[in-house]
């Protein structure tokens, strides 16, 4: 009976210490992986703080060269030729592509190191949609295209960030301005959904193959191989999406245009 109580006993004791010894590996484990996240999260951040800095170090420069090239064109210094003009142009508009590449390397960054979180309010997403059209018809003007848009009369209040949803918004519209032939147009429609709000962007462009479609969320590629942009927007606009727990999606095929559309949910 002794040695039977004995056995009860050493049996126990190896599971108590088995379970002490799973305890303490679960416990090293746990402690391993919190110092692999604060390890990570230091190098998002300083990742984000070096963007920032280059970031800066290059907006200043391409900013002024912009405002002199800006005050050539105004013809302050003195009357330019034709050609003269075209080449003043074409350096403005670089300039300008290089202020807005070191704009989306500095959001991305700041969003991969989880300081970019959005400030929600309760706003008419038709108003956004109508700011960011009337900022993009100048630039559909200068290339022969015509942008219109569709909203309903009435809209249910969403909750979102202003500044983000400008920032995704523009980055679409400038994306379907870029593949739009000289003379096409590019359609915009605000729609009330069961969930809460869809915004539909369409473009009359070339369309994109498989192969382009898969590579479209992508860092540094684009729909086309030697087209204009970086990428970067679409990235970014994705990530602005999905961080107000909406969904981006695209409907597109080869010579046909693309559609994009994004889904906002509304208040819960």
């Amino acid at each position: 009976m002794i040695a039977g109580w004995w056995l009860v006993i050493v049996a126990l004791g190896g599971m108590l210490l088995g379970a002490g010894a799973s305890a303490a590996m679960l416990g090293r484990r746990a402690r391993s992986r919190e110092a692999e996240l604060v390890h990570l999260e230091t190098r998002l951040q300083r990742r984000a703080d070096q963007v920032n800095a280059l970031s800066h170090e290059l907006r200043t420069p391409i900013s002024m060269i912009k405002g002199a090239l800006d005050l050539l064109r105004e013809g302050t210094p003195g009357p330019l030729t034709p050609a003269q003009e075209r080449f003043l142009q074409v350096a403005g508009h670089q300039c300008t592509q290089v202020i807005a590449l070191c704009e989306s390397l500095l959001i991305q960054a700041k969003i991969e190191a989880g300081l970019f979180t959005p400030r929600l309010e309760k706003l008419d997403v038709c108003v956004v949609v109508r700011d960011v059209v009337a900022a993009m018809r100048s630039l559909c003007e200068q290339r022969g295209q015509r942008i219109t848009l569709d909203t309903p009369q009435v809209m249910p209040w969403i909750p979102g960030d202003p500044m983000l949803l400008t920032q995704a918004l523009t980055n679409l519209l400038s994306n379907a301005s870029r593949f739009t032939t000289p003379g096409g147009s590019i359609d915009v429609r605000v729609m009330v959904i069961d969930t809460g709000a869809a915004i539909y962007v369409t473009d009359d462009g070339a369309g994109m193959t498989r192969t382009e479609r898969e590579r479209l969320f992508q860092r540094f590629a684009t729909g086309r191989p030697l087209a204009d942009g970086t990428g970067l927007g679409l990235v970014i606009t994705k990530t602005i999406v999905e961080l107000h727990g909406g969904e981006i999606m695209v409907h597109t095929a080869s010579t046909r245009g693309t559609t994009f559309l994004l889904t906002l949910p509304g208040q819960s």
